[in-house]
């Protein structure tokens, strides 16, 4: 395992992560223009040295990777309310443009800081987040953030599902 700052990574994980910012565009359908937000890779920290990576996009996939190379993939395919939950999150993400800056460079988050980063047509944009200390002066990242709290929410749901069904 690389250590990059304070998370120790394996290169499954960096791949994955990689491959999620860097998705096309074209795999789905519709008009987008150059800044509606198409996906979401939010980078977040947990105790233990474990970095969660949630990434959801706008057909309501919606995926964790973690740091240790194991990862949660395909519950969208069986769990409607998962669905509804990313798309939502990712149909509301653009309202966080204006607090972004576009960027090509996709570090690891140091510390407790969540990264966030927005895929467009136009590119991808890159904001930061310190959870439980998000200003009142912020509605913009206090409903992103409980939008994607609901995501982590649905998705843990479902691993308790899908581990219920396993043991039947």
């Amino acid at each position: 395992m690389a250590v990059t700052g304070r998370y120790p990574v394996t290169q499954k994980y960096l791949m994955t992560r990689n491959q999620a910012l860097n998705f096309p565009i074209s795999f789905f359908q519709g008009n987008f223009k150059k800044n509606d937000v198409f996906g979401m890779v939010i980078d977040i920290p947990m105790p233990n040295n474990i970095l969660t990576t949630m990434v959801c996009f706008i057909n309501g996939a919606a995926n964790l990777y973690f740091n240790n190379g194991n990862e949660y993939t395909g519950a969208s395919q069986k769990y409607r309310t998962l669905v509804q939950a990313a798309h939502n999150l990712v149909a509301n993400a653009g309202i966080l443009l204006p607090k972004c800056e576009k960027t090509t460079r996709f570090d690891l988050p140091q510390g407790r800081t969540q990264n966030i980063f927005l895929l467009t047509k136009g590119g991808i944009y890159k904001t930061s987040l310190q959870p439980g200390v998000i200003p009142e002066t912020e509605p913009e990242m206090r409903s992103i953030y409980v939008l994607y709290q609901k995501v982590l929410n649905e998705l843990r749901s479902c691993q308790l599902k899908d581990m219920a069904n396993a043991s039947k």
